[in-house]
């Protein structure tokens, strides 16, 4: 008990120094929480919706947009192992005259009970009328739940109305749906109204399918995809939450990771503040090492320190996590702002096992920051830590610049480490080792520095650079927490920068028409018909116009489908954003060429001048792959082919968007509002390249939101590092302080000097920062992101900004290591130097 109060008593002495250390793990912690909360409130409340949508159902027969013939339902019901078949028809449609949309199910009433009761639709009394038992089979009715009448407005008796192509469905709301009264976007149909007003006669989404008692399901889908056309799977219930989960985790664990990061900085800025501490109590632990106290017990009283620092951290971090995340997804939503759960209202739960967990990482952060100093204080001899002055035998050596080299050498083999999972890991150690590397490599760097600094000038400045020169292992622990902060800031600021610059050249590169015209954002239930296609082709002042008709297919079983994009293409294809060599003209063969993107040939392999298979109009076509091109708004994958190709293959005629080109005296605004003017209000979006840019721009900066915001904690840990250190090692440094006062300078030069040892050991984290966040932004450039995200960018270098943010980041450090020597310097010189006398 007594040592107790020696060693956590010394916590609670240096209050300041503890609460910079508490405050790093308390915000590494609660930012990682924070974004593992949102993801998985979000992912169940997707998964939980989509199982209450399968309901009994053991299998889901599946197929791209636009779905798959309805003969299909016949073959698959009919199957001996079938106890029970519901056909559905599933799309997004856009109320009229707004932006929101509803989820839109076509559903047969008399197969839907032995499959999914929850869909069943109750009809409700209307104005003291008995409700209409065959309701659900009106071609103008529809039935939504409780939490849906309520956002959208509506009641039983009311007229919802919804965008069918440009056209208005007026859908009379005949009753609820008690099964799912909690979704707020639902809205269920018959089928067949379904099929006719969205023009879908004889085309279904997908098949319920459940199966009789004992058949293995397996078996069965075995035996049935066997039976079905290309382009259609027979999937489990859950593959479509498993791919929604593999889908944002690339996203979800780069947060993850930055927020890592922001407590490895946590985990360092402990390791200042201990590794000054020890140097401050050197005398009162070699006092204890004099009277009995081993070398194990110290190291282990040592690590407790740490190790409470980092319970508390981390007990209130996990804490404050769950207020954050409530903030973010009252701001950002369940998806943190990059769209892969939008219209999602999840609610938070809390999670013992995963909050225990980031408990878990901020103890070890307190025991990993804690463990050097208490080595190096386990290990010094009693009568040499009872001599006074030897605070700066602190960190004397070189470092270890061999294994620091290894370290970097390895960071590169970790680059050709393929993806786990879908998962960079090679990547992400690669950073690591990195960072490692670089810190291990810090005492040899602030030497170099040292000698190379000369001494003159200001007595001030000289006095700092004799310090650093005598010193160098004061500078390395103030500079290691401002290396890995700015190593970080700087790799994010590059990779982001890139990106956005790739970006914008991309969006250049494809909006290459003077107006966009489309019928709203959603899939399924907005199209352009062939008649309103004439009418733009004829309008007066049009040239041409490219007509886009955007699709998805299923490549591959467990894999989320892929976009087709069908549109005319240059036969080069030099309007795409091409990667690598090209070889249009359909190959030996003559084939169709299709053009794909960066993420198919990752995903699938798909290599110029390959011939492929892809599954449209109910088979397989041959195709031949022209070349390899950049799409930047979708990470799943994207086929472009030609619409020619596409109609004659498929029979649609219906498009989504088109691109207009003016001829001589075409006015795009005249012309846009005159197509706007010739349908319902609202029913059309009509866009400039210009504005296209901006919200795809503004898009972007949304969802690096959470990025930005974990750059800045980073960078405000490595200047509390910076303040925690110059603390602790002002406090051991008074006879210092005092002896220089009896030599004759002045606060105010004491002041300076501190100001210049610390910009100088923040100019060292700066550079190594500057350094080791260049190679980590290439590793995230072009392994991270291309095997996360499957994009490839090119190199945009910030160097005003990073210039800028250097020159800040070590003038504040400078201020920070007045302010913390402040009360050090305050003490008269007769006092400070007592001890000596």
């Amino acid at each position: 008990m007594s040592l107790a109060k020696v060693f956590l008593g010394s916590l609670a002495r240096r209050r300041a120094v503890t609460a910079f250390s508490f405050a790093a793990i308390v915000l590494g912690v609660s930012l990682g929480m924070a974004v593992q909360a949102v993801h998985e409130a979000a992912l169940a409340e997707f998964g939980r919706g989509l199982r209450t949508m399968a309901g009994e159902a053991d299998l889901q027969v599946v197929g791209g947009r636009v779905g798959f013939d309805e003969s299909v339902y016949g073959l698959v019901a009919g199957q001996t192992d079938v106890a029970a078949a519901s056909p559905v028809i599933e799309l997004e449609a856009r109320l009229a005259g707004r932006k929101e949309t509803v989820q839109v199910l076509g559903v047969d009433l008399f197969a839907l009970a032995r499959v999914t009761p929850a869909l069943l639709p109750r009809p409700q009394a209307v104005a003291g009328k008995e409700p209409e038992p065959l309701a659900a089979l009106a071609d103008d009715t529809a039935f939504l739940g409780a939490a849906a009448q309520t956002a959208l407005g509506v009641k039983p008796g009311e007229v919802l109305r919804i965008q069918a192509g440009v056209e208005v469905l007026p859908l009379r709301v005949a009753g609820d749906l008690p099964g799912m009264a909690e979704n707020p976007r639902l809205v269920v149909m018959d089928i067949a109204a379904v099929q006719q007003q969205f023009l879908r006669i004889g085309r279904l989404s997908r098949v319920d399918l459940r199966l009789r008692e004992g058949v293995s399901p397996e078996a069965v889908r075995a035996r049935l995809q066997a039976l079905l056309p290309a382009g259609v799977l027979v999937e489990a219930p859950q593959a479509a939450e498993n791919q929604a989960a593999n889908l944002s985790r690339a996203y979800r664990v780069n947060l993850t990771l930055l927020a890592a990061m922001a407590l490895v900085t946590g985990g360092f800025l402990v390791f200042s503040a201990q590794a000054l501490s020890v140097v401050r109590r050197r005398t009162e632990f070699a006092f204890l090492r004099a009277i009995g106290l081993d070398r194990r017990r110290l190291f282990s009283w040592l690590l407790a320190e740490g190790a409470l620092v980092g319970l508390a951290g981390g007990i209130v971090g996990a804490a404050l996590g769950y207020a954050l995340a409530s903030v973010m997804l009252s701001v950002l939503g369940g998806d943190l702002g990059a769209g892969y759960f939008a219209g999602l209202t999840p609610q938070l739960h809390f999670q013992p096992e995963m909050s225990a967990l980031y408990v878990v990482l901020g103890v070890a952060a307190g025991i990993g920051g804690a463990w050097l100093p208490a080595r190096e204080a386990a290990t010094v001899s009693p009568a040499r830590a009872l001599k006074a002055g030897d605070e700066a035998a602190l960190m004397q050596g070189r470092g270890h610049p061999l294994l620091g080299v290894a370290l970097l050498a390895a960071s590169l083999a970790a680059c050709a480490i393929p993806p786990l999972g879908e998962l960079p890991l090679g990547g992400y150690l690669a950073v690591l080792l990195l960072l490692a590397g670089s810190i291990l490599l810090l005492p040899l760097a602030a030497g170099a520095l040292a000698r190379h600094l000369p001494l003159r000038g200001a007595v001030p400045g000289r006095l700092a650079v004799a310090r650093l020169r005598a010193a160098p292992g004061h500078a390395v622990v103030a500079a290691a927490g401002v290396l890995t902060s700015v190593a970080l800031a700087v790799a994010m600021a590059i990779m982001v920068t890139s990106f956005r610059d790739s970006v914008n050249q991309w969006l250049d590169q494809v909006l290459s028409a003077d107006v966009y015209l489309r019928a709203g954002t959603a899939a399924g239930g907005a199209y352009l018909d062939d008649d309103l296609q004439q009418r733009i082709l004829a309008q007066p002042g049009v040239a041409e116009v490219d007509f886009t008709r955007i699709e998805s297919l299923r490549l591959q079983a467990g894999q989320v489908p892929v976009a087709l994009i069908a549109r005319p293409v240059i036969p080069d294809g030099r309007e795409l954003a091409l990667v690598g060599p090209t070889q249009p003209g359909g190959g030996a063969d003559h084939l169709p060429d299709v053009w794909a993107s960066e993420a198919v040939r990752d995903l699938y392999g798909w290599r110029t001048g390959q011939r492929v298979e892809v599954p449209l109009g109910g088979r397989l076509v041959p195709m031949h792959v022209a070349g390899i091109w950049r799409d930047y708004s979708r990470q799943t994958g994207t086929l472009m082919i030609d619409l020619k190709v596409y109609r004659e293959l498929t029979g649609d005629r219906l498009v989504n968007e088109a691109g207009i080109h003016l001829g001589p005296g075409g006015d795009a605004a005249a012309i846009a509002k005159t197509l706007l003017d010739s349908v319902a209000p609202g029913a059309l979006e009509a866009a400039l390249p210009g504005e296209i840019r901006a919200i795809s721009l503004r898009i972007f900066d949304r969802t690096f939101a959470v990025t930005y915001l974990l750059e800045a904690v980073a960078v405000l840990i490595g200047l509390a590092g910076v303040a925690a250190s110059f603390a602790a090692l002002a406090a051991a440094r008074r006879r210092e302080f005092g002896m220089l006062r009896h030599l004759g300078l002045t606060r105010r030069q004491v002041g300076w000097m501190l100001a210049a040892e610390g910009a100088l050991a923040a100019g060292v984290g700066v550079l190594g920062g500057l350094v080791a966040g260049g190679a980590i932004g290439l590793v995230l450039i072009e392994v991270v992101n291309r095997q996360s995200f499957h994009w490839s960018m090119d190199l945009h270098v910030p160097w005003v900004s990073l210039a800028v943010f250097a020159s800040g980041l070590v003038a504040l450090a400078a201020l920070a290591a007045v302010l913390a020597g402040r009360q050090a310097m305050r003490q008269e010189a007769v006092l400070a130097v007592r001890e000596d006398w």
